[in-house]
C-alpha cells in the first residue's frame, strides 16, 4: 500500500480543501446515513479486551503519547491539511458542530441542533447554551457563525461561494441560532460538519484565534483538552480543559502527539515503551500487532462510513497516450488487485475493483470494471500500435518512499508483460500534486476517496472545471453522465435513489477507466494494553457513536489503567 498522495498533499497547498464544505456541497440522503460493511456497529477487527472499549470505571489522571505517521501546518481549519494526524489534532483542542453516531446517523455535538428548511436549502444551527471556548469566552451564535465565515473566506474556503446566496449567506438570527442560506439544496450538510476528512469547517474555534495572526500556531477551541506547546516535526502537548462542556470529561491530564514518519519506527517505539498508543496504515506493521495480544488493536478492515481510502493508477485522459481507452482497458487487464493484495499488501487488504466496499449501499454488485486478462491486454496493445504506428509508453509518477516504490516496481512489471513501455519517476509530493492539477502528467500512483460521505468527493469527480487551469478533477475525465449523477446524489433526499447514483458512478468510472483499481486502504489504531477506552465515542445524548475510522479517534473518552 502506497503512501497517501491525494488529499492531504493538495489540502497542504491550501488550494480547495474546501472538498469537505463546500463544493463537495449537496448530497444525502434523508436519513443522512452512513454506510458500513459491519452493519454501522463501529466495531473494528478485534473483539474483546483488546478493542479499545470497556465499561469498567474511568481513572482519571495520567499521560497518553500518541504516536502519529505525520505532521500537520497549522492547527487554523481555514489552513490546515487535516488528515488523519490533523483530525486527532483537531478533536484534541476543538469540537465539531456534529458526529457520527455508531448507526450512520450524524447527531448534534457542539451544536445542540442542525434541521433544515423543507428543500434543503436553508440550514438552521441551533446552538448548545453554556459552552465556553478556553479562553472563557462564550461560544455563542455570533461566534459559531465566525468561524463558519473565517473557513469560507479562508484558503480552504474558495470553491462554497457559487453555493451561497449573495446577501446574509450566514446570519445570526437570534443569539442562539445561525441560519445557513445556499443557492441550491444542499441535503447531507450536517455531515460536512463532523470534522472527518474534508469536513473541517465543522470545527469551532474562538474569535481571539481568528483575530491572532498566529492564530494556527496558537489554538483556541472548546474541546476537551487546552493547546499547552506544538514543536513542529516533534510533539503537540494539551492539558485537561477543566471547564469542559461535556461534564466529567476528559480523563487524562495530558496529551502528546509525537509524529514518527517511519512505520518501523512508530512500531519499534510503541513496543519500546516510548509511545501509548499508535497510527497504523502499513501492511507489515498491521502484521505486526494484529493477532499479537499485548496489545490492544482495531482496524477498519469491516468498518467503512462513505467509502475508505482507495489505491489505484490515475490516469491523465487529457495525454496520450491515456486519452486512448483502449490502452486504459489494456492497464486494467494487466493488473490483478487480487494478486496486489497479496504481493505488495501481504494479503491484509482485500481486493477492489470499484471506490465503494462490498456490504455499501454505493457499491456496485456488477461494476463492470475488466476483467484480469493479460492474453487480452497484450493483443489490446498490439492493435493500439498498429493504429497509432507508435508504441504504447509512457511515465508512472510515484513519491520517494520505500513503500511507494515497491507498488510502483509491480505495476511496472505488469504493464510490460502486456507491452507496454513504462518508464518509473520518482517525485517529491509537492510537485505530484502541482502536476496532477495542471494536468501535466500521464499517469500516477495514487490514493484517495476516503470521505464520509461520497458526496465528498463530487469535487475530484465532477467533469466542471471549478477552478480554471487548475481542475480537482485530477484524471480529466469528461463524462458528463458522471455530472448529470453527482447532481442526483447530491440533492435527493432517497437514500435508495443516491445509492443508485453513486452505484452508477463506479460503473461510469470503470466504462471511463481514469482509474486502474489496485487496493483499499486499511487503517489501524495499535496501544499498550494500558490506555483504555480509545475505540468507545459517545454522542452527548449518550449514544454509541462511530469508533475508529481511517486511523482517527476521539480522545475525551480515553483513560489509562495503572
Amino acid at each position: 500500500m502506497p503512501d497517501r498522495i491525494d488529499r492531504r498533499s493538495f489540502l497542504a497547498r491550501g488550494a480547495i480543501g474546501a472538498a469537505g464544505f463546500a463544493a463537495a456541497g449537496v448530497g444525502g440522503g434523508g436519513l443522512l446515513t452512513a454506510c458500513s460493511s459491519d452493519s454501522g456497529s463501529g466495531q473494528a477487527k478485534t473483539t474483546g479486551s483488546r478493542n479499545g472499549i470497556t465499561s469498567a470505571p474511568p481513572k482519571k489522571g495520567g499521560r497518553l503519547v500518541f504516536g502519529t505517521v505525520d505532521e500537520d501546518q497549522s492547527f487554523d481549519p481555514a489552513v490546515g491539511r487535516f488528515d488523519e494526524t490533523g483530525i486527532l489534532y483537531a478533536r484534541t483542542v476543538f469540537d465539531p458542530l456534529t458526529i457520527i453516531a455508531a448507526d450512520g446517523s450524524v447527531q448534534p455535538y457542539l451544536a445542540r441542533s442542525v434541521t433544515p428548511n423543507p428543500d434543503y436549502s436553508v440550514w438552521t444551527i441551533g446552538v448548545r447554551p453554556g459552552v465556553l471556548f478556553h479562553d472563557g469566552t462564550p461560544c455563542d451564535a455570533a461566534a459559531i457563525a465566525g468561524s463558519i465565515e473565517h473557513f469560507l473566506t479562508g484558503e480552504l474556503g474558495i470553491s462554497i461561494n457559487p453555493l451561497l446566496a449573495k446577501t446574509n449567506a450566514i446570519s445570526v438570527t437570534a443569539p442562539d441560532t445561525v441560519t445557513i442560506t445556499l443557492t441550491q439544496p444542499w441535503v447531507p450538510f450536517p455531515t460536512y460538519l463532523t470534522g472527518a476528512i474534508g469536513g473541517q469547517g465543522g470545527y469551532i474555534v474562538a474569535p481571539s484565534m481568528i483575530a491572532d495572526k498566529n492564530g494556527g500556531m496558537n489554538p483556541v477551541g472548546t474541546g476537551p483538552f487546552r493547546f499547552q506547546e506544538w514543536v513542529p516535526n516533534d510533539h503537540f502537548t494539551a492539558t485537561r480543559n477543566p471547564h469542559y462542556w461535556r461534564k466529567g470529561t476528559p480523563y487524562l491530564d495530558e496529551i502528546m502527539y509525537k509524529p514518527i514518519l517511519e512505520d518501523d519506527s512508530r512500531a519499534s517505539a510503541l513496543e519500546a515503551g516510548n509511545i501509548d498508543i499508535m497510527q497504523a496504515a502499513l501492511p507489515e506493521v498491521i502484521l505486526r500487532f494484529r493477532d499479537n495480544a499485548d496489545y490492544a488493536y482495531v482496524d477498519d478492515t469491516r468498518t467503512v462510513v462513505g467509502e475508505p481510502d482507495m489505491g489505484f493508477i490515475m490516469c491523465n485522459l487529457s495525454k496520450p497516450p491515456m486519452d486512448n481507452l483502449k490502452v486504459r482497458q489494456a492497464m486494467a487487464m494487466a493488473i490483478s488487485s487480487a494478486e496486489y493484495s497479496k504481493i505488495i499488501d501481504k494479503g491484509v487488504t482485500p481486493p477492489t475493483d470499484q471506490p465503494f466496499t462490498p456490504g455499501s449501499p454505493y457499491y456496485a454488485p456488477d461494476s463492470g470494471y475488466p476483467k484480469y486478462n493479460p492474453t487480452a491486454a497484450a493483443a489490446l496493445v498490439k492493435e493500439v500500435e498498429r493504429e497509432s504506428g507508435t508504441p504504447v509508453a509512457f511515465t508512472l509518477i510515484e513519491p520517494p518512499t520505500a513503500a511507494s516504490v515497491e507498488a510502483a516496481q509491480y505495476l511496472q512489471s505488469r504493464l510490460q508483460a502486456v507491452g507496454m513501455n513504462v518508464t518509473l519517476s520518482q517525485i517529491q509530493p509537492s510537485v505530484e500534486i502541482n502536476d496532477a492539477l495542471a494536468g501535466s502528467y500521464q499517469a500516477a500512483v495514487w490514493r484517495q476517496f476516503a470521505a464520509v460521505d461520497p458526496d465528498l468527493n463530487y469535487l475530484w469527480w465532477s467533469p466542471t472545471e471549478i477552478f480554471g487551469s487548475l481542475n480537482p478533477n485530477f484524471a480529466q475525465n469528461k463524462d458528463s453522465a458522471i455530472q448529470t449523477l453527482l447532481e442526483t446524489g447530491r440533492q435527493s433526499t432517497d437514500p435508495a435513489v443516491r445509492a443508485k447514483a453513486y452505484q452508477q458512478i463506479a460503473q461510469r468510472l470503470n466504462r471511463d477507466l481514469p482509474y486502474i483499481w489496485t487496493d483499499r486502504g486499511i487503517w489501524a489504531i495499535v496501544s499498550n494494553l494500558h490506555v483504555q477506552n480509545f475505540n468507545n465515542p459517545t454522542t452527548p445524548a449518550g449514544d454509541k457513536a462511530l469508533g475508529m475510522i481511517v486511523g482517527t479517534i476521539w480522545t475525551s473518552q480515553i483513560w489509562l489503567e495503572n
